[in-house]
């Protein structure tokens, strides 16, 4: 029996992971759908969604969520999106949809093929946020604007993706479909690793410069400021596809010192204008 188009505003959703991510969903959602429910092990998280009236209601234990939820939307680290979908069968008993907001999509897109029949598994990446966690710098307008990638499963239902495009519009996002394995290569490049080279950026640097600091170092290391609790696990689940742009990062690196090392500089300015050709295509600017 198939079941009737899904109408945001008159829906239950439950948000598992309170953070900036999950917190500014909760933020851009409120007031759009009949309930909002909150999941977070973090009491103090808890609390904050709770007195800002972020949430309708809030716990630690997915258990806890009503069995009649239509739209768990699943807003953690990758390693905990892998755990929780786990345990979906065991908390939910309704016919539900789920969605998560993982940074990489390949195992989670695996893992929910495995559900039961009564999930409507899609998957789903903001590409959005910023280096600062937690609910407390959660922004209702962080999703405004920004690429929203859904990788429907085959068993993907019309109405998960119907539900998941009310919510990409309720938020003001731009929605965009593509597959799973073109996800995390694609990712690999644009996300995770620039988070790298930030990071090797800000351990390379003496520390007795930081007083010289100025805003171009503070831009290209930003990401280095990202919580690596969050950053491991998305490395793990997309090791091949990192290890594949850290590999051609490193040649062009070596391109750069052998012109500056032989003193090539007609070479390096023809890598510098290749490079600011192609940041002024990708960026617009």
């Amino acid at each position: 029996m198939s079941q009737p188009d899904f109408n945001l505003s008159e829906s239950k959703i439950a948000i598992i992971g309170l953070g900036l991510m999950g917190g500014s969903m909760a933020l851009g959602l409120r007031g759009k759908c009949a309930v909002l429910y909150g999941i977070d092990p973090h009491p103090a998280t808890l609390e904050l969604a709770l007195s800002q009236h972020i949430v309708d209601y809030a716990d630690s234990d997915p258990a806890k969520l009503p069995s009649d939820v239509d739209l768990v939307i699943l807003a953690a680290p990758v390693p905990a999106i892998l755990a929780i979908i786990n345990q979906l069968p065991i908390t939910i008993s309704h016919p539900c949809i789920v969605m998560d907001l993982g940074s990489t999509k390949r195992l989670v897109v695996e893992a929910m093929a495995n559900l039961p029949e009564r999930f409507d598994p899609i998957g789903g990446h903001p590409i959005c946020g910023k280096e600062k966690l937690s609910l407390a710098n959660a922004e209702r307008t962080l999703y405004y604007a920004a690429p929203f990638l859904l990788t429907p499963l085959e068993r993907t239902s019309q109405r998960a993706v119907s539900a998941a495009n009310q919510i990409i519009e309720a938020l003001g996002a731009k929605g965009k479909t593509l597959n799973a394995v073109d996800h995390d290569r694609i990712l690999a490049s644009t996300s995770h690793l620039p988070f790298l080279i930030s990071s090797a950026l800000a351990r390379t640097t003496p520390e007795d410069v930081a007083p010289f600091v100025g805003p171009g170092f503070k831009s290209t290391s930003r990401l280095a400021g990202t919580s690596s609790s969050m950053m491991l696990g998305v490395l793990q689940s997309n090791r091949e596809n990192v290890l594949n742009a850290l590999h051609g990062m490193q040649s062009q690196l070596a391109e750069i010192e052998a012109a500056l090392s032989a003193g090539d500089f007609e070479k390096l300015e023809s890598l510098l204008n290749e490079a600011q050709t192609k940041y002024q295509s990708f960026t617009g600017n």
